[in-house]
């Protein structure tokens, strides 16, 4: 088994049959050994790929970007949930729903940081319903820009997200599936 799903068995804390808090190592307080974890098996998965940058959102993706891209020895460039105090053409903007806050985003990327020809591996934290890994996907390719890949930390693949990455056409790699939520415990898919 590897530290991760060990980790959520042990200290992840499920509320309200719908949401898994890991602040205690992911979202709050972070384990530098799950992240060390984390970016060597997401940069296994992709390493065969052509990229040229990674991609995620603030907050909580920033740290798997990184970890990420330690590995992979690429850049990363996060999305902006706040607003820009300077805002101006060169921005991409999309509007993403977060599942978590129940509330809209208007997320932005710097034109700059990501432009024309790249290969993008957005990489996030979480997956429920999709909604943050579709919006980055926007972003990429309003920039004239591919998506290579989307890696997740954690998947719920009782919620729709995943299906509808795939259905969309990207290639997903999630390192931990949750199945279900029973009897206050994680069920892990696979």
């Amino acid at each position: 088994m590897y530290l991760l799903e060990d980790k959520i068995r042990r200290q992840g804390i499920i509320i309200d049959n719908r949401i898994l808090k890991v602040d205690s190592f992911i979202n709050q307080q972070l384990d530098p050994d799950i992240y060390r974890e984390i970016g060597e098996r997401m940069a296994q998965h992709f390493a065969a790929r052509p990229l040229t940058k990674i991609l995620t959102i603030e907050a909580s993706g920033i740290a798997v970007a990184l970890a990420t891209a330690y590995e992979l020895h690429l850049p990363v460039v996060f999305a902006r949930k706040q607003s820009q105090s300077v805002m101006t053409d060169d921005l991409h903007r999309t509007q993403i729903h977060s599942y978590t806050k129940d509330r809209d985003y208007q997320v932005t990327v710097a034109k700059e940081f990501l432009g024309a020809g790249e290969h993008v591996l957005i990489v996030d934290d979480f997956l429920a319903q999709g909604e943050a890994a579709l919006g980055l996907a926007r972003l990429v390719e309003t920039a004239g820009s591919q998506v290579a890949g989307i890696g997740i930390g954690i998947e719920k693949s009782f919620q729709p997200g995943a299906d509808r990455i795939r259905r969309a056409g990207y290639a997903l790699h999630s390192l931990v599936r949750i199945a279900a939520f029973a009897d206050n415990q994680v069920v892990f898919a696979d």
